[in-house]
């Protein structure tokens, strides 16, 4: 036996003692933790671009659940609120509108207000400059109209 096949339990067992989380390693329990994510953020629900991703994509849609999801989304050190509100600005400051969209739609499904999306989008103005945050502005305005729209008069 060697030093490197004895190190992987042996470490195993103290990051285990320690407490610290270990990621699964097979695909199939990455696949579930991304999944897990998705539904916390999305009320219950499978996300539509992932499903329809999935139909034509298969391996996008695989690496996008277990690895973005499954394995960065679901790492301990930020909440789920923190995690949106920085995705929600690095989407708007790098100009990929529709993934901000769908993370502030996220955010505001977990708790996060208009008025705190309103509050990321004026701080993209210092690094992103004004046409992106003026750009991210009009798609928040978008998702706010619909959301108000689908909960009907009230």
């Amino acid at each position: 036996m060697t030093l490197h096949s004895t190190l992987g339990p042996v470490a195993a067992m103290f990051i285990a003692a320690m407490g610290v989380p270990v990621l699964a390693q097979t695909v199939d329990d990455r696949l579930k933790r991304g999944d897990a994510v998705i539904r916390d953020l999305n009320r219950g629900q499978p996300q539509p671009a992932l499903e329809r991703m999935r139909q034509e994509f298969p391996f996008l849609a695989e690496a996008t659940e277990a690895y973005a999801l499954g394995d960065v989304w679901s790492r301990p050190g930020l909440d789920s609120r923190t995690r949106q509100l920085a995705a929600v600005a690095a989407f708007a400051a790098t100009g990929q509108l529709p993934f901000m969209k769908v993370h502030a739609g996220y955010a505001l499904n977990i708790g996060v207000s208009e008025e705190e999306l309103k509050e990321v989008i004026y701080m993209i103005t210092v690094p992103a400059g004004i046409s992106r945050a003026i750009a991210a502005s009009q798609v928040l305005s978008e998702l706010f109209a619909e959301r108000r729209n689908a909960r009907g008069p009230q």
